[in-house]
């Protein structure tokens, strides 16, 4: 996977999560379809480690180290 996912608003993103204090930055929130891009799988790097983020026939994620 080449290009990172999209923050800015988009048909993939859904509303920043609204569980804020005033004042505070709203988490982003991107949908599974966006970081998936009509995958079962994808790889994500973090802090050096590789995860694996899975989608099930049962529409769960499942996210593996």
């Amino acid at each position: 996977m080449n290009s990172e996912p999209r923050l800015e608003p988009g048909p993939e993103s859904v509303p920043a999560a609204r569980d804020t204090e005033p004042g505070e930055k709203a988490t982003p929130a991107l949908t599974s379809d966006a970081l998936l891009q009509g995958q079962k799988a994808v790889t994500i790097s973090h802090n050096g480690s590789v995860y694996r983020l899975q989608a099930t026939r049962q529409g769960k994620l499942i996210l593996t180290k």
